[in-house]
């Protein structure tokens, strides 16, 4: 037995019974689908490929067979079988999601809080610094996500909610009874359901519009975001005072805020304009509104104290006479519907209030969200006076947490735009020349963010980031622009945030920050706002531009100087994550993210990226983006211990020269690598770059312009390609020859068990590394033609993975994360048989035999090649 496949027997064995019923039950309904869809052949070629590929992986089996065997196949019976492997993943992921809520589950003890848990860093904080400081820390803290638009679902919206449908068919086969009539007629809806989601195209026919992308994302939010948020503000206050929690005034503050830059980033997207951006807002609105509505008239209609036993006060019963006196006909209905319920009453016209506002009856609605949270308060205040302080804390503070988090906007939408289109209009506007067509739409947003300000309120849009900022000039250009929108004083309040994106503009930044300082506009802003301030840092861009090493150290370096630019100059600062979803675009796992950041630069505040398919990876099941926001909550309290930061402080003092080595080889190496001539255009032909933006993943180009090089493809596609490759390199090249200039094994083992943000580093590559398949990137680098290219990137992860496993002690990759290496070595084979067949469509597309392909054949290889595209991002849950 080979090592690799006794590597797979252990993983095999060690899946929970539970998990290996679902993945059973759900294939083997699937292989029924295909038998009744594309009759018993179908389901032996799949079956034949699926053996292959596991025998590949043993050693039993050699590759070009499986090439010989894919090749067999006509174009038509090709793509079933990349479509069939495509949907095992969607039910294999469904699976492993159920298991995932199972465990959280399972781990749930109010009295052995688990690790990394608001009540855990609550237990932590208490035993070492005392209630005060940990009193301070809780009501300092925020944590505020972003939903960007970026391109990286590549699963179709109607892939989306089949898959949810499934999901919920098979939590009811979990609670029925064994043998039951209930469990017979589950086991056929689910049947059914699979059925449909095989019968369901995998890919778009149409390019999602921005406002398509607001929708998708805002389902987040009714299924799950709106429902998670007070849930664990409540988890927060049962871990500060467990026995007044639902008796006392909340002590937990509502410390998430959501923004979105969909349908307000317009960096790059012609498609996002001035009317996407006010329909996006209207859209949010219309959500949370909604939302609230419901909320309201839910617990309304539960709360039925009588008033004899639970008297109003007198502040609400001067509100009831106030809503009497001017609206008698509707108040009338409500008493007539809740006599004497006076509590009842004023929730029944809260909800009023709430329809009104959301249908914009001016003479009915909400000014804003205070004056609803006045009401609530009221409500609140009366009930607790009354003795029903149960009531007044339970489901009613619930709502109170929503409308604090949510408003009436649901999330701050902030706009983008790059540093060249500012100064390209005011040259224009300075010279008195006839504004271009993107110089008006420039000033024409600036107006609509007054629009959403005094339609929405301010906190609804103020936040304008300025992409490629590289000096104080690029961010005075915003506010000369908003003033020449909108003359007179009436321009937009704004908060102009730079966004550092490549290795250099992360080195320039505290001179920037310096500049902008001496801007009257932010000068009145830091006044106004407690000398609070906003910078972007790009993970993207920076990885790019300078290779995963270097990026991750000049990352937190700028951090470090960051932070202490603002104790110099007495500022507030929140530092915006601007981190992808994937480990070549400064993902991972968030929270351990949050415990390697530079000390100080926390703060307790992480403003962060939310992008693509994270979204729903993270919020898609609310279990899940429980355990999500708990993770992050306890990372923002622990980063701000004195332990953490002292620790991180005396490592990076330790073993920051090494760091620097490694640094400077990893460098070097991986700008060899892309300066090398004609990489570009290898690269193209090695991946199914060109191919991806057939994918329609999103309304936004792959480039910032028309031109072909690297410079102006954007970090999403260039890592999308690369994960489809096998090669995963943005997440690790240049890492082998960094280690290797040290030498020092010892030295190197010593950094990665006591500093976070090199253990980090190692643990990210070991992730892509994982995920990559050296013999199958081989047969993907063979077809650009460039042999001396070819070796060198195969040599370079050869030395990567050695030294990584030497450095971090592990026997295999993964050695250390059990539940990951168990799913990466359940997964690698079947993402093999999607390989293969996305290499025959490459070969035949890319080699010399591609212009006498038939028109039809053409069209048939490209859509495998896209099918294939689609089945392997869901197979190694990465995009870019």
């Amino acid at each position: 037995m080979t090592a690799v496949s006794a590597e797979r027997d252990s993983a095999r064995q060690e899946i929970p019974d539970q998990l290996r019923g679902d993945v059973r039950l759900l294939g083997g309904m699937l292989g029924t689908v295909l038998a009744e869809s594309g009759g018993a052949d179908l389901l032996d070629d799949v079956e034949r490929l699926r053996r292959a590929v596991i025998g590949a992986r043993d050693g039993s089996v050699d590759g070009a067979e499986i090439t010989e065997l894919v090749a067999s196949w006509p174009l038509e019976r090709a793509k079933q079988v990349a479509r069939a492997f495509t949907v095992y993943f969607h039910l294999a992921n469904l699976a492993e999601e159920h298991q995932r809520i199972r465990a959280l589950r399972e781990r749930d003890d109010a009295d052995n809080p688990p690790r990394e848990s608001l009540a855990a860093a609550v237990r932590a904080i208490r035993a070492d610094a005392g209630e005060d400081a940990l009193r301070e820390m809780v009501a300092a803290m925020e944590f505020h996500p972003v939903l960007t638009a970026h391109p990286t679902e590549a699963r179709r919206r109607a892939v989306s909610t089949s898959i949810l449908r499934i999901s919920g068919q098979l939590e009811k086969l979990h609670a029925a009874h064994p043998g039951s009539t209930a469990e017979a007629e589950t086991r056929r809806r689910l049947l059914e359901e699979i059925d449909l989601l095989w019968r369901t195209s995998q890919l778009r026919y149409t390019k999602l519009d921005p406002l398509d992308e607001v929708r998708t994302a805002l389902a987040a939010f009714d299924e799950t975001i709106f429902q998670v948020v007070p849930q664990i503000y409540r988890s927060l206050d049962a871990a500060l005072d467990p026995e007044g929690t639902g008796r006392e005034p909340a002590r937990a503050p509502a410390f998430v805020r959501y923004g979105s830059w969909i349908g307000g980033d317009r960096d790059g997207n012609p498609f996002v304009t001035h009317d996407i951006t006010r329909e996006a807002i209207a859209i949010q609105s219309e959500h949370v509104l909604r939302a609230l509505e419901n909320a309201c008239g839910r617990i309304a209609r539960t709360l039925t104290a009588y008033g004899n036993l639970t008297p109003a006060s007198p502040d609400l019963r001067d509100h009831l006479a106030a809503a009497e006196a001017g609206y008698p006909r509707i108040m009338a209905e409500i008493a007539k519907r809740s006599p004497n319920e006076p509590h009842r009453q004023a929730l029944l016209f809260a909800t009023e209030r709430l329809r009104a506002t959301r249908e914009r009856n001016a003479d009915l609605a909400y000014p804003n969200p205070e004056a609803f949270l006045a009401d609530l308060r009221t409500v609140q205040d009366s009930l607790a006076r009354a003795g029903a302080v149960r009531q007044a804390n339970g489901e009613l503070q619930h709502l109170v947490w929503q409308a604090e988090t949510f408003g009436f906007h649901l999330a701050e939408l902030e706009v983008r735009q790059h540093s060249a289109v500012h100064a390209q209009a005011l040259a224009e506007l300075r010279a008195g020349e006839e504004p271009s067509e993107r110089t008006r739409e420039v000033l024409a947003t600036l107006r609509v963010i007054a629009w959403i300000q005094e339609r929405f309120g301010v906190d609804a849009c103020r936040r304008y980031i300025v992409s490629f900022t590289r000096s104080a000039e690029d961010v005075a250009a915003v506010y000369e622009l908003a003033d020449r929108a909108m003359p007179g004083g009436r321009a937009p309040v704004l908060d102009v945030i730079p966004l550092f994106e490549t290795g250099a503009d992360l080195e320039a930044s505290p001179r920037v920050l310096d500049g902008m300082l001496e801007l009257p506009e932010m000068a009145r802003r830091l006044e106004q706002t407690g000398r609070r301030m906003e910078v972007m840092l790009g993970y993207s861009d920076s990885a790019k531009d300078v290779g995963p090493v270097s990026a991750t150290l000049r990352l937190y370096d700028a951090q470090a100087q960051l932070a202490d630019w603002a104790e110099r100059n007495d500022v507030r600062l929140t530092l915006f994550h601007g981190r992808g979803g994937s480990l070549g675009r400064g993902g991972g796992p968030a929270s351990r993210a949050l415990l390697a950041q530079a000390p100080g630069s926390v703060a307790g505040r992480f403003k962060v990226t939310e992008q693509g398919e994270v979204i729903f990876a993270r919020y898609g099941q609310r279990a899940i983006a429980h355990r999500h926001i708990e993770q992050v909550g306890h990372a923002i309290l622990m980063a701000g211990t004195e332990q953490v930061q002292e620790r991180a402080r005396a490592a990076s003092a330790k073993h920051r020269g090494l760091a620097d080595r490694i640094a400077e080889a990893a460098h070097r190496a991986y700008r060899e690598l892309i300066d090398t001539e004609g990489f570009a255009e290898w690269f193209s032909r090695v991946s199914p770059l060109e191919e991806l933006g057939e994918l329609r993943l999103g309304s936004r180009p792959s480039r910032r312009g028309a031109a072909r090089g690297l410079e102006d493809l954007r970090a999403i596609p260039w890592v999308f390609a690369w994960t489809q490759t096998r090669v995963n390199l943005p997440g690790w090249y240049g890492l082998g020859t960094g280690l290797a200039a040290v030498e020092d094994v010892e030295a190197l083992h010593t950094a990665y068990t006591e500093w976070p943000l090199f253990s980090s580093l190692l643990d990210n590559a070991e992730m892509s590394l994982a995920k990559t398949d050296r013999a199958i990137a081989e047969r993907y680098l063979a077809l650009g033609g460039r042999p001396e290219l070819t070796e060198l990137v195969l040599a370079e992860y050869d030395r990567t993975r050695d030294l990584v496993l030497k450095v971090t002690g592990h026997k295999r990759l993964l050695e250390n994360r059990r539940v990951l290496s168990r799913a990466v070595d359940l997964r690698n084979p079947y993402v093999d048989a999607l390989s293969h067949l996305q290499l025959r469509a490459l070969e035949a597309l890319r080699g010399d035999e591609a212009r006498d392909l038939s028109e039809e054949d053409q069209r048939h290889l490209e859509r495998l090649l896209l099918l294939t595209v689609n089945g392997v991002a869901a197979g190694l849950q990465n995009t870019g």
